[in-house]
């Protein structure tokens, strides 16, 4: 337990490491888990989907981490000299959240802002870019919800002298119209989805009720444009394994920076959880301390209610996306075809959760909450009122549940210590806080009939 510094020297706000202590190894909780994750299944044969039955799509290198059992993999050099850019980012300790709270909870938050894309995203994007320009990729393909995976991977294709073309869900093209100047400001090409440049998006664009789009929708459209020409390949910024191996470096800095802190224990690990890599780069670290004994955290993903694929979904075999031409994966799902409600935390608007954390959860290793948005703006506005930092939509998520928690411990006198990842800030959001400002947010509800629909399209 931490202890108020002596008279005169001033609390401590936040925990920089040197960029000596950035991590050097990705970790992969595959390896410590009690058992392992059901395997993807080839679409038209619903056999175990093998290597090449990924080549079209993926770089080998990036195939082999999806199914790599092995603890650690070693960070190439290349992405670490780029990482240092910005990383180590910083871990903040929220006194002034805290003082406006009136708890005697703790609460940490590390920081993802300060990246050139300004959330997360490019500590994936950079190791998805160097492993595609070793194996002489010459355009990547992807998907975008707000807009943040779609810049993070426009800068680091820059970097590395790939073409990056990519297809953003309609509502969140419309909504943040910043976020496509800043893809194309770093090389990108844009495209709203659906669109008419596919034969997904045209078959989309029929039907008046996709017209806010999906990001089931856009990563058929982009998945369609890699598999046409054997040079391009397509990213993905959440959900398959690889990519919450390479967001491990934030947990992993985390737990230096706690320690630096003066913590011997955590209380309560909390993330925003769309297809899971921002709450997996913090929380999987800390799960393989849990596991081994030197911590005993409840570890709580917190998901948008209007798309509650953790807390209202099913766990089964499901397409990644809404055309039915990705591999089918075990994950909870609110199925393929199901389309979000337009709010304003597009990064999660995902019909399914990353098949590895459906499968940490069915194992009881971690806990899920859905927040409405509102309560996520009051806090999110709060917390800029409070810490100087206007959070992006979707981290907001997560922190309305470290508020919740921290009131409760106002409420009975418990000191936990609440760690949270405030995963991007929402500078290229403010159309979204001005709708909350104004009074115009409304929070949808998601009726039985609406799920039942969704999941009735299972194969």
């Amino acid at each position: 337990m931490t202890s108020a510094p002596p008279s005169g020297i001033p609390e401590q706000h936040k925990y920089i490491l040197d960029e000596s202590e950035m991590p050097t190894r990705w970790y992969n909780i595959l390896a410590d888990l009690p058992t392992p994750p059901p395997p993807p299944l080839h679409p038209g044969t619903r056999e175990p989907a093998g290597p090449d039955d990924l080549s079209p799509l993926f770089p080998q290198a990036l195939i082999a981490q999806e199914v790599t059992t092995e603890r650690y993999v070693d960070i190439p050099e290349p992405v670490q000299d780029v990482y240092r850019l910005w990383r180590p980012s910083p871990l903040y300790r929220a006194r002034r959240l805290e003082q406006a709270l009136g708890t005697p909870a703790r609460i940490y938050y590390k920081y993802e802002g300060v990246s050139p894309a300004g959330s997360h995203k490019p500590n994936t994007a950079v190791a998805q870019a160097y492993y595609n320009a070793v194996e002489g990729t010459k355009k990547i393909t992807t998907e975008t919800g707000a807009g943040q995976w779609g810049t993070a991977l426009a800068f680091a294709c820059t970097l590395f002298g790939i073409d990056c073309e990519v297809w953003q869900v309609g509502a969140s093209y419309d909504q943040k119209p910043y976020r496509r100047m800043m893809i194309e400001t770093f090389g990108g090409t844009v495209h709203r989805s659906p669109s008419d440049l596919t034969e997904a998006g045209r078959a989309l664009l029929a039907d008046p009720a996709n017209h806010s789009g999906s990001l089931g929708m856009a990563i058929s459209e982009a998945v369609e444009a890699a598999v046409a020409d054997p040079q391009i390949k397509y990213a993905l910024g959440s959900v398959l394994n690889h990519v919450l191996l390479h967001q491990t470096v934030i947990g992993e800095e985390a737990l230096l920076q706690l320690a630096k802190a003066g913590e011997d224990r955590l209380d309560l690990v909390v993330g925003c959880t769309g297809g899971g890599s921002n709450f997996a780069g913090l929380a999987f670290p800390i799960m393989r301390e849990k596991l081994a004994g030197r911590f005993d955290p409840e570890i709580r993903a917190v998901e948008p209610a209007s798309c509650p694929s953790l807390t209202r979904g099913t766990y089964a075999y499901d397409f990644g996306d809404t055309a039915g031409t990705t591999p089918l994966f075990k994950m909870h799902t609110l199925g393929h075809d199901f389309v979000p409600d337009p709010i304003h935390a597009g990064g999660l608007r995902y019909h399914g959760m990353s098949p590895l954390l459906s499968h940490i959860y069915e194992e009881g290793l971690m806990t899920a909450r859905a927040v409405p948005q509102t309560e996520c703006f009051d806090v999110g506005v709060l917390f800029a009122r409070t810490e100087g930092i206007v959070p992006a939509p979707e981290p907001t998520h997560a922190l309305a549940e470290a508020v919740r928690e921290a009131k409760a411990c106002a409420e009975t006198g418990e000191e936990k210590v609440i760690v949270t990842a405030l995963c991007g800030h929402g500078l290229l959001d403010l159309p979204a806080y001005d709708s909350y400002l104004s009074g115009r947010m409304v929070d949808e509800d998601v009726t039985e009939a609406r799920l039942e629909a969704g999941l009735a399209t299972l194969p």
